[in-house]
């Protein structure tokens, strides 16, 4: 009898794990023929509010651009005279109104363009007090944000300015094996209003999702699955039990010293 219940809780713990298991993988049951669907666009980021931009006018002239650029900055220790960065050009912010101010020109819209289209407005603005001007634009503090079950959470810095979902999850050292794929949130701020989107990172809908590319300051959260949550829940009972116990003893203790005077 005892032999029969420990095969079938050796069973059941293995029933219990298969299932596990399948949760884990990244897009299940994708074959050949899935491999083979049609080519995306290639994804390039907006300009959006908040961005802190880079832009460098360069020319045959390089007195004849010289106004167009904002000045070479650099940075110093505090206290030292030693540089602490190379020299660069000021950034560009952009305001609230979507615009920056550009010399000479002035106030230029361009929140909501892709930076290629920044980069011919520009330009085109240009053309009017330059020859074959080359404009050049990089974006400063394109970052994305990974929280709760991957092993290195945190904020991580694009240099590329092109980031996938997957692509950040790598950055912040993959999904734990407690982490829920097939509930994974982004939260995406766009003029002015946050975005909350799910993801199943089981099956292959978010390849083709507008959501499979991040922008700039999306957060990614993987939450927990039940078998962690369930761990916490064990965890927080047994430390109330021990904090109990230890309070019990104490009691004990203390009355224990006043029937001994």
């Amino acid at each position: 009898m005892t032999k029969k219940i420990v095969l079938s809780l050796l069973a059941a713990l293995l029933l219990f794990s298969c299932a596990s298991n399948k949760k884990i993988p990244y897009f299940k049951g994708i074959t050949e023929q899935d491999s083979l669907m049609g080519t995306s666009t290639l994804y390039e980021a907006r300009i959006v509010t908040g961005d802190m931009l880079t832009i460098v006018v360069s020319g045959m002239e390089p007195l004849a651009v010289a106004p167009f650029n904002l000045p070479i900055i650099t940075y110093t220790s505090p206290g030292t005279r030693q540089i602490s960065t190379t020299p660069t050009f000021q950034p560009y912010l952009v305001d609230i109104n979507g615009e920056i101010s550009f010399p000479v020109i002035g106030k230029l819209k361009v929140a909501g363009l892709k930076k290629s289209e920044a980069v011919d407005l520009i330009t085109s603005k240009l053309s009017s007090y330059l020859k074959d001007p080359i404009v050049t634009i990089q974006f400063l503090n394109y970052k994305v944000t990974v929280l709760g079950e991957v092993n290195r959470p945190g904020s991580y810095t694009i240099n590329n300015e092109r980031v996938s979902i997957l692509e950040a999850l790598g950055l912040a050292g993959d999904m734990t094996v407690y982490g829920k794929r097939e509930n994974v949130l982004l939260i995406r701020e766009a003029d002015g209003k946050k975005q909350f989107v799910r993801l199943n990172l089981n099956s292959l809908n978010p390849l083709s999702s507008p959501y499979y590319y991040l922008q700039q300051n999306d957060v990614i959260y993987v939450e927990p699955n039940a078998t962690k949550l369930r761990s916490a829940a064990s965890l927080n009972v047994s430390l109330w039990l021990s904090a109990v116990s230890t309070l019990a003893s104490t009691v004990t203790i203390i009355v224990a010293l006043i029937n001994m005077k």
